[in-house]
């Protein structure tokens, strides 16, 4: 067999992928661990990809991106940064937009400081470019620690990660703390890299960017979220211009472009209305917090469309929890894949009513049973 390098066999395989593997020979799974939305691209975007498609728009775009989009982003973008000086980039997903932005910053024994629980790229995503990642734990209520963040950061650190909404918690940290963020990295020469895919799914205040506080961050955002465009492959990324430029030269040579089609979709994206399936899932998210409240301790939830409970007293952890879950064809994700903790577990509620008071009440009888002997 050829010999895999350090970078290969520093990566797990997905802790969500062998979930998946696991329930392959459930039939009928009731499937709340789902990361995507549950309704279909809006037919505005379809009949736009369509007409790309048809018009022959099949060939590779600018690398940065087509003109019509970046120019309307760009225009939303200084509507809500006035006075700074922002570079734009199209990206193959946020995903690809991460990754630019990494490898534009970090090098071989750099740290990248997040917060734990994290999306779990992040990790990944650090260990592929040789740097060092550095969680900090910021259980049970996933706010900033700033005692713990000043610990942590030191003369090797080099990005500083921040998500608000938050995969898996849904925790929405208010203005107040992504000021102070933004301001603690400019004071110790951070960057700062805001992951804001989730930025449209926010329940209970507006959104608000630590972009706004500092033209020294840089934002990956995208469609795959909002406008449930995840195999798409469409995002975007903002900040300085400098690093927005290396950003564009990297993806010249990896991504090359995001898919052209696919952009024409995206520039019709910008003019849908995503309020009605914003209102739904708050909804949900009140539906499902309601249901569980006297069996799981659920705290963040004011945005995306997880919740990141504590597994019940009498369970050792979220993995055997989710073991027994399984077992009943219900399909969760143990908090293990997000965390260095092994106590809690993510549920999404991106999922029709029914599906989630299916997977309510086996929720609630785990909960009150626990586990077998």
């Amino acid at each position: 067999m050829p010999r895999l390098s350090a970078r290969a066999r520093g990566v797990d395989a997905s802790g969500i992928r062998k979930v998946f593997d696991l329930a392959a020979s459930i039939e009928d799974p009731i499937n709340l661990s789902i990361g995507q939305p549950h309704f279909d691209t809006p037919q505005p975007i379809l009949e736009a990809v369509d007409r790309a498609l048809r018009s022959g728009k099949n060939a590779y775009s600018v690398t940065q991106g087509i003109t019509p989009l970046r120019e309307k982003l760009a225009e939303r973008i200084a509507a809500s940064h006035p006075g700074q000086d922002r570079g734009v980039l199209v990206t193959s997903g946020t995903s690809g937009g991460l990754m630019l932005a990494l490898m534009s910053l970090v090098d071989p024994g750099d740290e990248v400081v997040f917060f734990d629980p994290y999306f779990v790229m992040y990790r990944h995503m650090t260990v592929m470019m040789g740097g060092v990642p550095v969680a900090i734990d910021n259980a049970p209520d996933f706010d900033i620690d700033f005692d713990k963040l000043a610990a942590a950061v030191g003369p090797k650190t080099r990005v500083i990660v921040v998500s608000s909404p938050a995969n898996p918690t849904g925790a929405v940290l208010d203005a107040d703390t992504l000021r102070r963020l933004a301001e603690f990295a400019d004071d110790r020469d951070v960057t700062l890299l805001s992951d804001e895919i989730y930025s449209s799914f926010v329940y209970d205040a507006p959104f608000v960017s630590p972009s706004e506080f500092s033209d020294r961050v840089v934002v990956v955002d995208g469609f795959s979220k909002s406008h449930s465009m995840t195999g798409h492959r469409c995002g975007w990324a903002h900040g300085p211009p400098d690093v927005i430029e290396a950003m564009t030269k990297l993806q010249q040579f990896t991504f090359v472009c995001s898919p052209h089609p696919v952009q024409w979709g995206a520039v019709a994206a910008l003019d849908v209305d995503v309020t009605p399936y914003v209102d739904d899932y708050r909804r949900k998210r009140d539906l499902m917090r309601a249901e569980l409240a006297d069996a799981f301790d659920i705290r963040g939830a004011g945005g995306a469309f997880y919740l990141f409970a504590r597994v019940p007293e009498g369970w050792e952890s979220g993995t055997a929890f989710v073991k027994a879950a399984l077992e009943r064809g219900l399909l969760i994700i143990p908090g293990n894949v997000f965390s260095a903790r092994d106590d809690y577990i993510r549920i999404s509620f991106a999922a029709e009513d029914d599906t989630l008071l299916r997977g309510v009440a086996i929720l609630r009888e785990l909960a009150r049973s626990g586990p077998r002997s």
